[in-house]
């Protein structure tokens, strides 16, 4: 095997993906099979990161068209990057599986629904908040006025798909007012300032977990941070980036570089895994940009997670809040495999007075949320979160703290079903709550 953490580039059509002369040795390796969830659900080759790399190395050889197969199996991986974690050779699997759904995306091999589901949700409303603000009101009027009361106890929309009856239960509630609505765009610290630091509302974060935005700011403003969000920022593009619009996720990014760059910051801190990984990518995004190059890297190299820039900065926790409560961690995939950022918050919940910290079986297992992935893929999903929530039974927490969206609503989502009384919450909101006297 040959280890090398730098290979050089190659185009898989027009797309930038390591050189398959440094890869085609480590796919006969394996050590990445044990840890990936899609060959855990079928011990199929083909569904595993080396079958995989595989099928993307014969399609840009051309030794194998793109068939609905294909598209079929990059769509059926999770993205997650356990095997990143797992490969010894340093193999970068998720830009290879990105760079094929973006190829995938741009030669229009998906299906009509899923092409115009992603250019309208991910491409238009999306790329600008006043759009994700609409969006939002729209579907807060839907669940207001009782309409998604309503198709729930009638059942209507089994008559189309059961997946669709379900589905409709993940969507998160939305906040009564946007995170970005309720602050200026420079918010002081309590006490002495010991930090400027930017912060990215984002797209469902700012709508539908406004609270754990808000339990963020707070939680910085608390720990002597000026926090800076500025007026002009966007979504971050993770989303689209994913799902294979890199021209919508480039564009995204640009905004946010030239939006942030304005100020002078020491940091930009992050409370969702995967916007935070992107972010940390910005410098690659523009790699190729001769304006852009110098404060994209800049802007990446700023960005940390909450709790990695609580635990730099020496977090300290106050009262008793959460004393006798037993507590577990649920790992993000692109925080703790994306990020490597994995000790930081387990040793910040353990600080918490009086918590008994329990680990959670398989913590760094994939949810199965995996950003739009719990509604293409909706029953693969659940057979990922059925896994999950086995574990949790395994140590009965009163809590479950984790750091992202996608897994808040996942989880959630499966406890409510299974009628488990387990408390959800955000790695922000936990802190904050032990960090007040």
């Amino acid at each position: 095997m040959i280890a090398n953490t730098n290979p050089t580039t190659s185009s898989f059509h027009g797309a930038d993906v390591p050189d398959y002369g440094f890869i085609v040795n480590c796919m006969h390796c394996g050590l990445c099979l044990p840890h990936c969830p899609t060959y855990a659900l079928t011990n199929q080759e083909k569904s595993s990161p080396r079958g995989r790399i595989r099928l993307i190395k014969s399609v840009a050889d051309g030794d194998l068209p793109i068939t609905q197969g294909f598209v079929d199996e990059m769509n059926f991986c999770l993205d997650c990057q356990a095997c990143e974690t797992a490969c010894p050779a340093g193999v970068k699997y998720g830009s290879l599986v990105e760079s094929a759904r973006a190829q995938i995306f741009q030669q229009g091999h998906e299906s009509t629904f899923s092409t115009l589901t992603k250019k309208f949700i991910l491409g238009w409303v999306f790329s600008q908040p006043t759009r994700i603000r609409i969006l939002a009101r729209l579907l807060k009027f839907y669940d207001d006025f009782g309409i998604k009361w309503f198709l729930k106890k009638t059942g209507i929309l089994r008559l189309f798909s059961d997946s669709l009856h379900e589905i409709q239960e993940l969507a998160p509630t939305i906040s009564d007012r946007p995170s970005s609505q309720r602050y200026p765009e420079i918010v002081q610290p309590y006490g002495e300032k010991r930090f400027t630091v930017g912060f990215l509302a984002g797209c469902i974060m700012d709508v539908a977990y406004a609270d754990v935005n808000t339990d963020t700011i707070e939680l910085l403003r608390a720990h002597g941070c000026e926090v800076v969000m500025p007026h002009t920022q966007v979504c971050c593009g993770s989303l689209q980036a994913h799902n294979g619009d890199r021209e919508t996720a480039r564009e995204l990014a640009r905004k946010n570089v030239e939006a942030f760059s304005k100020f002078n910051i020491d940091a930009i801190v992050m409370n969702s895994a995967g916007c935070g990984a992107f972010m940390k990518d910005y410098g690659h995004v523009f790699q190729d940009d001769p304006l852009l190059t110098a404060p994209a890297v800049d802007l990446s190299s700023k960005v940390r997670d909450v709790t990695e820039f609580l635990h730099e900065i020496r977090f300290k926790t106050a009262g008793e809040y959460f004393r006798d409560k037993r507590v577990t961690y649920h790992d993000a995939c692109h925080l703790v495999h994306t990020q490597k950022i994995s000790r930081q918050p387990r040793e910040l919940i353990k600080a918490a007075r009086g918590v008994e910290f329990v680990e959670l079986p398989e913590s760094t297992w994939c949810c199965g949320s995996a950003g739009i992935y719990n509604i293409t893929r909706y029953d693969d999903s659940m057979r990922l979160l059925a896994r999950k929530l086995e574990h949790v039974r395994s140590i009965r927490p009163d809590i479950i703290v984790t750091g992202n969206p996608g897994c808040l609503a996942q989880i959630q989502y499966g406890l409510l079903k299974e009628g488990m009384n387990i408390e959800l919450m955000h790695t922000a909101t936990f802190l904050r709550r032990a960090s007040e006297a």
